[in-house]
């Protein structure tokens, strides 16, 4: 269960932290999964490309821990990605 405080009034702080936690879990993508029917055939080819995307994604962080691949290189937040306000 999600929880989230609204401190000092503030409810736009309040509904950027909810709506990041969503997005954390999933929860957006769900959603949108459930708003139409979706075949046997499709939820099983969704099902196996997401296996085989996690599947990629282990060997990857497998590899780059055996030194077979380099480290990933260190993410520089965009303009707008927080830091000091002005």
């Amino acid at each position: 269960m999600v929880q989230i405080f609204v401190r000092d009034n503030n409810v736009d702080q309040a509904l950027k932290a909810l709506k990041k936690k969503m997005q954390r879990e999933g929860s957006f993508r769900e959603m949108k999964r459930h708003v139409h029917y979706e075949k046997p055939s499709e939820k099983r080819a969704r099902q196996k490309a997401e296996a085989v995307r996690r599947a990629r994604k282990l060997a990857r962080k497998r590899a780059q821990r055996e030194g077979l691949l380099p480290p990933p290189k260190p993410r520089v937040p965009g303009p707008g990605a927080g830091g000091p306000r002005s």
